[in-house]
Order: C-alpha cells, then sequence, then structure tokens
C-alpha cells in the first residue's frame, strides 16, 4: 500500500498544502490534507528568502500527515515561475523499423526535444548564465505522424514522428532553495513541475484546448499564466505581482502589521459584514466600512489587472475566449471586473474557478474544492504521471540533483553543475613569433595535458550513461605553457675565429643584438623579439668588430667663404693583397692598414699637373716648365703652394688665372730666378733662340731663352 501513496506539496508565498493520495487504477484517491501559514513573510513573490522558517513549515505539514498514514520520504512538489524562461523546441525520429510505437516511444521523443530546448537555452543569448537554469516541466504542443496531428503516437505506425513541445527553465536559485527546504526535513523530491503546469492539467482538459483560454494562478507573490488554443498549450508567463499587492495597500492605508492587513483582506470576499474591526500599529481600535477598504483597494486592484492582462496580450497577441482563475488572490474582491476591462471582454467571460470534478482524481473533499486548491491537486494528479523527477549522483564530493530527462550522461552532470566540458581539456601553451634575421620563425607552446573523468572509479567518457548514485569525479587537465627558448636553443652558435690586423691578433666573435641590443647567447627570447645574428665575414665587418672603422671622418675647409668637407681613405691589404670593403676575411688572415695620407692644397682644390696646363722651354740650357695658368693660393693667412698639406679646418682662398702666350718674365719666374744674384754694375742680356729680346716677349713651346750676365 505504501508504493500507491502520494505525497503532494503546494509551497506558496502564504501557506504550505499538504495532500496525500492512494493510487487506486487509474485514479487517485485523497486520503489526507493539511495547511499550515507561514508565520513571517518567509516567501516574497514565489521565491524562498528564509530556509529555515519555509522548512519549519513543510515539517509541521509532513509531520502533521505522518501522523496518519506512517512516514513519507518522497513528495511532489511545484515552482512558481518567477524569472520564467519558455522554450518551444521540436524532435523527430525515423520510426520505419520500429513498428507499433509505444508509450516509452512517446516519452522518448519528448525528452529528445526538452534537450533539444536546453541546447537551444545554453546557446542563446537571452540569459548570461543558462547553465544556472534547470528544466521545471513541458507542455506538448502537437505530435505529427507523417504529416498528420495526432494527439498520441501510441499504437501508429508511419516513416517520421515529430514532437512540438514548450519546456519551461527557472533559475538554479529558485529550484536550490526549494531542494534544500524539502531535503532539511528529510524528503526527496520525486517530481517536479510548474504551478502554472499543475493548475492547467486540472481544470483545462484536452478536450477544451482547442479554445483560446487563458488560466490565471494568482496567488500571494506571483500571478502565473497559462494559455491554451487549437488544442494544445501554448504559452506560459508569469507577473511577479499578486495577492500581496493588495494585503500592503490595506496595510499602508490603516498602519496594520501585514498578517493584520491579511486577515482583513480576506473578510472582505465570503461574509456579510458591513463593518471590520482592526487594530493598527499604534495600538488603536479602528471600525472600518468594508465598502471603504474596497473603494480604497480599487486602484490597486485594477493595476494588478492591468499588469496580468499586459502578459496575457504578450503570449496571445489578442484577447483570449474566456479567463479563469484560480489561487487565493482570486478572490479579490473586482478583480475578475477589473480584468475584464483590462482586456476588453464581457466580464461573464472572466470568471473564478473551483475545482468541483477533476479527471483522474476522486472524491474531492470540500475543503479543496477552493480556488487555492487548484494547484496543489494539480501537483497531486502530476505525481502519478510521466513528469520529470530527479536522479542523485556526486560530483567531485558534492551531491548533484539532476533532473532525470533520460539517458542522462557524464556531460548532462556536469552542464547542470555548470561545468563547461570545453574547459576541462588542457590548452595549448601560447606560441612565440621571432624574427631572426628578417625571416620569421613560429615556436609552438608546450601541448596540455587532458582531462580525467571517472565514473564510480572507472575512467570514463562524457556519453557515459548516468545511474542513481553513480559517483563522478573531474579531474581538469592542464594547459600547455609558452616556450622559454635563448638564442642558443634556436640556432648553432657558429665558433670564433682569429685574424690580425698591423700585425695585432683579433678574436672575431659573433654579433647578437634583441631588438637593437646587444646579447649574448643564453639571452631569453620574448614574443615578437626581432634577432639579428651573424660572424664579421668581410673586411668592413670584421675592422667594424675591432673598432678599426673604415670610416674617416670628413676634412672640413673654408673655401673662399663657402664650407666645404673633403673625404680620404686608407688603403687596405690582406694577405698582402688590395683589399676593399666587402672583400672576404678568414681565419688567420693578414689585414694590413696604411697610414692616412693628408690631403694637399692641389688634391683639395682640384689641381693638377697636366702637360696640356705648361709649355716646356730651355732656360741656360735646363728644360722649364712655364705654366699657362697662375694660381694664387693663402691658407691661414700665409701664402701657400699647391703641394703644401691642406690642415684641418683651414679658411683658404684660391683664385687662378689663365695665359695663353707666356713671357719671358714668366720664364724667369717658373725658373726661380733671382735678380739679386746679379753682381751690381753687371750689364744683363736676354736671348731669345740666341736673338737678342726684351723681358715682354712671347715664348712658346720648345723656345731657348739664355740670360747673359757680363
Amino acid at each position: 500500500m505504501e508504493k500507491n501513496l502520494l505525497f503532494a506539496l503546494d509551497i506558496g508565498t502564504r501557506s504550505v498544502v499538504g495532500l496525500v493520495g492512494e493510487k487506486v487504477d487509474n485514479s487517485i484517491q485523497i486520503i489526507a490534507s493539511h495547511r499550515q501559514e507561514h508565520r513571517t513573510r518567509a516567501m516574497m513573490d514565489g521565491q524562498i528568502h528564509d530556509v529555515p522558517q519555509v522548512a519549519a513549515i513543510i515539517a509541521e505539514v509532513k509531520n502533521a500527515l505522518e501522523t496518519s498514514y506512517g512516514p513519507l520520504k518522497k513528495v511532489s512538489v511545484a515552482a512558481a515561475g518567477r524569472a520564467l524562461c519558455t522554450i518551444q523546441s521540436k524532435a523527430e525520429i525515423e520510426m520505419s523499423d520500429r513498428g507499433v510505437l509505444t508509450a516509452s516511444d512517446e516519452h522518448a521523443l519528448e525528452l529528445a526535444a526538452i534537450q533539444s530546448a536546453q541546447h537551444k537555452l545554453a546557446t542563446s543569448n537571452t540569459i548570461s548564465d543558462p547553465a544556472s537554469y534547470y528544466c521545471v516541466g513541458y507542455s506538448v504542443v502537437s505530435f505529427i505522424l507523417d504529416k498528420t496531428p495526432l494527439k498520441t503516437l501510441v499504437g501508429q505506425r508511419g516513416r517520421k514522428a515529430t514532437v512540438d513541445l514548450i519546456a519551461t527553465f527557472l533559475p538554479r536559485q529558485v529550484i536550490d532553495s526549494l531542494q534544500s527546504a524539502i531535503t532539511s526535513v528529510n524528503l526527496e523530491i520525486a517530481t517536479l513541475t510548474l504551478e502554472p503546469i499543475a493548475a492547467i492539467n486540472v481544470l483545462i482538459p484536452q478536450t477544451m484546448r482547442h479554445l483560446n483560454l487563458v488560466l490565471v494562478d494568482i496567488g500571494a507573490g506571483t500571478s502565473d499564466v497559462a494559455i491554451t488554443k487549437d488544442g494544445s498549450i501554448i504559452a506560459y508567463g508569469m507577473v511577479p505581482c499578486a495577492g500581496d499587492k493588495i494585503t500592503e495597500a490595506i496595510s499602508q492605508q490603516y498602519l496594520l502589521d501585514f498578517n493584520v492587513a491579511e486577515k482583513v483582506k480576506r473578510q472582505l470576499t465570503g461574509n456579510e459584514l458591513s463593518t471590520i474591526t482592526l487594530t493598527d500599529v499604534l495600538g488603536l481600535p479602528q471600525e472600518i466600512a468594508v465598502s471603504e477598504i474596497i473603494k480604497n483597494i480599487q486602484p490597486h486592484v485594477a493595476e494588478l489587472a492591468q499588469l496580468i492582462a499586459e502578459q496575457i496580450v504578450s503570449l496571445n497577441v489578442t484577447a483570449p475566449q474566456a479567463a479563469l482563475l484560480v489561487g487565493g488572490g482570486s478572490l479579490t474582491p473586482m478583480i475578475s471586473e477589473a480584468l475584464a476591462q483590462c482586456l476588453d471582454m464581457p466580464a461573464p467571460r472572466v470568471a473564478v474557478r473551483r475545482p468541483d470534478i477533476i479527471e483522474g482524481i476522486s472524491q474531492i473533499p470540500a475543503d479543496l474544492c477552493t480556488p487555492d486548491a487548484v494547484t496543489p491537486l494539480g501537483i497531486l494528479k502530476l505525481s502519478a504521471s510521466r513528469t520529470l523527477n530527479f536522479m542523485n549522483v556526486t560530483l567531485n564530493e558534492q551531491p548533484l540533483h539532476l533532473f532525470n530527462l533520460g539517458h542522462l550522461t557524464v556531460a548532462d552532470a556536469l552542464l547542470a553543475a555548470g561545468i563547461d566540458t570545453r574547459s576541462l581539456h588542457g590548452k595549448p601553451g601560447l606560441g612565440i613569433t621571432i624574427n631572426i634575421n628578417s625571416q620569421t620563425n613560429f615556436f609552438p607552446g608546450t601541448h596540455g595535458t587532458p582531462s580525467l573523468i571517472e565514473l564510480n572509479g572507472q575512467k570514463a567518457a562524457l556519453s557515459e550513461l548516468l545511474q542513481e548514485d553513480d559517483i563522478i569525479k573531474v579531474t581538469k587537465g592542464t594547459s600547455g605553457t609558452m616556450p622559454s627558448l635563448c638564442l642558443s636553443d634556436i640556432f648553432d652558435i657558429l665558433p670564433s675565429y682569429l685574424i690580425s690586423i698591423n700585425e695585432k691578433p683579433y678574436e672575431i666573435s659573433p654579433i647578437i643584438t634583441i631588438n637593437d641590443e646587444l646579447a649574448k647567447p643564453d639571452a631569453v627570447l620574448a614574443d615578437r623579439d626581432q634577432v639579428l645574428y651573424r660572424i664579421p665575414s668581410t673586411l668592413e665587418e670584421v675592422l667594424g668588430a675591432t673598432g678599426n672603422t673604415m670610416e674617416v671622418p670628413p676634412y672640413h675647409y673654408i673655401i673662399n667663404g663657402s664650407d666645404r668637407e673633403y673625404s680620404v681613405w686608407r688603403k687596405y691589404t690582406i694577405n698582402g693583397n688590395t683589399a676593399t670593403a666587402t672583400s672576404p676575411v678568414s681565419v688567420n688572415d693578414q689585414i694590413m692598414i696604411s697610414p692616412l695620407c693628408e690631403p694637399t692644397l692641389g688634391e683639395l682644390l682640384g689641381l693638377n699637373n697636366d702637360e696640356e696646363h705648361f709649355i716646356t722651354v730651355l732656360f741656360n740650357k735646363v728644360k722649364c716648365s712655364i705654366p699657362l695658368r697662375r694660381y694664387t693660393i693663402i691658407m691661414n693667412d700665409k701664402v701657400a703652394q699647391i703641394t703644401d698639406i691642406a690642415l684641418n679646418e683651414s679658411i683658404i682662398h684660391f683664385s687662378s688665372t689663365e695665359q695663353e702666350h707666356p713671357m719671358i718674365s714668366d720664364v724667369l719666374l717658373a725658373a726661380n730666378f733671382n735678380p739679386k744674384t746679379i753682381p751690381s754694375g753687371s750689364i744683363v742680356k736676354v736671348l731669345l733662340n740666341n736673338q737678342p729680346t726684351e723681358y715682354t716677349s712671347l715664348v712658346k713651346n720648345g723656345d731657348e731663352i739664355t740670360l747673359v750676365v757680363s
């Protein structure tokens, strides 16, 4: 008999209702019920705020029922639609080789659609943390067999079967607080559903769902909405506002304790009192007319009705054919009239419903034929049907309660625990890119280690199926590391070699720079480093490595008032052979560098001794060159000759004159004839080609000039 007992709890914002029923054939017979109100506002808007207080009330209800019917271990519950998220999903199966479909096949198809909805939620951007949401119920929209809509697939044959359903999800916080309150009183959740799902299964059977109906469960903290149309449930919704809004309005208006205001609200319906006597928080007694209180709460009732109407229109687009109100808040004065007005519907089409007759539940006691008993009766009814239940496993030594969607795997457990399977595998370490001598080189990081998943002490895959009380242990893999490289790790360092420069020995070592800074072979490299590596192998490179640069600073002069630079070069030999900057140098080579030759004034000024600029004559039987261009050079305020060294930083004044036919006097100057050497009183005769002539006579190439002194 114990196996046929069903225990249902409706944990509401205002009270906790417990029902015990017995499964007899295809019906449930109610054998006990108990209601206990919260002593404090331990729940608000359908969310448990004080778990110990709620657990204490659950314990009282449980103990009252156990007194007559023995220990109760498992319970069916429903969650309010606070922060509800709904996903419409579809699944299909090929059934050509399945034969006649069974109830198990149909249920498996439904669960496949739920898992598809979970995937949609996980990949959507509608919520920030999809892994923190539980599936708390679903409603089938339609079954289709080979494009033909059916009420059920059981007993059918065909090629392809499809199910469309609406899966509902709630945040983990809502479910975890509910789970915590229940487990703290030594109960285990057998099945879980959503409050509007439970309510609609009581009041709107399949035979009524072709109508566009709205069920509104107005509780204390939330108003849950469910809509039917075209033979199925098409939407669920929730308004975070309900009967407590009216209670708070009364409390504010008359300065009443919340619990006192709640009692006043309940006295507004179902009695013939014309006045209500109350005591406010100041201890002052008041006697207030019922009509006055109703008038004062009317704006708040209208506001609540407007919020519910907006949710209905948001889900249904237009006003429905009728609205059915249940829950304790549905007894609020004028709520049905206000909702009809907001929906622009005839007042009779919005009505409060009571669970007088429920298919599948027999002999409903009179005390449960009230609007607020609809949801607990629905929870009890669904506890005997195929609905969501829990599977208990342990993950990394922490208990984990999974909604048993059928064929749960290790991956499902990780998803429920908020563990991203992609994060389990160690990622490869980041690589680094090094530019070596203008060529890009990539060096990968180390590989990460794989994760280890153990199921009951044995290595397992993510696809491994779970059983009740399985123990899962997950060890995350470690990520790889970025490579740590030095220069000697990425290329062979060439050995040094010996040479001599001007008979002095030198050791030529490789030149290494990292980001233009000199570095050693053991220097550690970083990503994006620019490495230059070479060993000097030409004369210019070798001289640069030994501090004997080939470049000589240019000489600087001021010539006729203008700045001028003049470059000179040393002469180089390798093993006695003339060498240039690009000449190769190898081990034991002997390099000689000539001293620097300073420029002459002639070299600086570009004056040369080409024969075309002179004529040659015989002067006193000696050859003499007569310049056709005459120069005047002043260096640092002193007369200078073109053969003089042009001192660095000198100031030079230079001029020149040209003559086509020199004279005898030019010959005397070119021959450096000094008139002072002629004795006083002597007679001087000048002969040109043995003929007497004057000092101003012109001469030409090959002439003979004789100077006779007597």
